[in-house]
């Protein structure tokens, strides 16, 4: 699939939202409680969380141009902390809702269907959160994944509140339909917390996975010879693009043309297991002293087995 054609995922969540905001809402209407006030506000949070992500879906796809030369692909962590942030937003009038309606109680009206409906709701969004789930980990779009996230808390929020509405109509303690959407405003804090942390740490320029990092570490290692060394791994993630560089330590008799076709094959290699990995790699003598120490932090090429006995990489090694 191509990366453009994501936005369809972002388009069902918008419609996904609309549906939700409009069942939610007279499901509220019906029955006046707040607990299904709070599910309908953070289907207000999905609808603007999906069209932000439609918008940052079609910029991450543009190509690399005079101003981005690697491209727009961390769109997609700013679609992810702007999710974050509106979540954080929903909780708080979720919370200060709940508060208001616990010192002064109201009873509820209508619990049957107003249940009902927001159970068919909540399946609406259980279907498309997997969905996106499944699309945001084949595609490695954070975008995706975060609204895929944000939709499965909105299904256990609702599974929350359908449960306390029917706690009150059993037990008639009015005030446990406040507890029960402060505690999804609560949830919800923690969702957005951990939206925003992830993002945050894609904007850092965070390295690849353990398990993306240790295939091309194995790579290497095929590669490594007595005249052939590596060392200076490093990587990173933007979206849903990787980067790697590295030097390949040959010695200084090689000719250009050697050393080259050696870094040809260990290209082609790489990319049999990461076709969409942008490398840089760097030739150097390896008699020449100043061919090593020269990076702080780095991937340790060693066997999966030595990985412990590996010692960090440093500037002074």
């Amino acid at each position: 699939m191509k990366p453009s054609s994501l936005t369809r995922f972002a388009w069902m969540s918008i419609a996904a939202a609309l549906v939700t905001i409009g069942l939610k809402s007279g499901a509220w209407l019906l029955t006046g409680s707040v607990g299904l006030l709070s599910d309908a506000a953070e289907s207000v949070v999905n609808l603007v969380a999906a069209v932000v992500a439609l918008f940052m879906l079609r910029l991450a796809v543009k190509p690399p141009d005079d101003v981005h030369h690697f491209g727009h692909t961390k769109a997609e962590f700013f679609s992810a902390a702007v999710e974050g942030g509106m979540i954080f937003v929903a909780a708080l009038a979720i919370i200060v809702t709940s508060v208001d309606r616990f010192l002064h109680p109201q009873p509820l009206e209508n619990v049957g269907v107003g249940l009902l409906i927001s159970v068919g709701a909540s399946a609406i969004n259980g279907g498309v959160a997997f969905v996106l789930l499944r699309a945001g980990r084949q595609y490695k779009s954070l975008t995706l994944k975060a609204d895929g996230k944000h939709l499965m808390t909105d299904v256990w929020t609702s599974a929350g509140v359908v449960v306390g509405v029917l706690l009150v109509q059993l037990t008639g303690w009015q005030r446990l339909d406040p507890i029960i959407a402060f505690l999804v405003g609560v949830n919800i804090i923690v969702a957005g917390f951990r939206l925003v942390a992830e993002s945050t740490s894609g904007l850092l320029d965070r390295t690849l996975p353990t398990e993306e990092n240790a295939e091309i570490v194995a790579v290497l290692l095929r590669h490594t010879t007595d005249e052939v060394i590596f060392h200076g791994l490093r990587t990173r993630t933007a979206g849903r693009h990787g980067f790697a560089t590295f030097d390949v330590l040959v010695p200084g008799s090689w000719s250009v043309r050697r050393a080259h076709d050696l870094v040809e094959v260990i290209e082609a290699d790489i990319h049999e297991v990461a076709p969409d990995l942008e490398l840089h790699i760097h030739m150097e003598p390896r008699e020449d002293p100043r061919a090593y120490g020269d990076h702080q932090v780095e991937i340790p090429i060693v066997a999966p087995d030595e990985t412990e006995n590996a010692a960090p990489a440093t500037a002074e090694q």
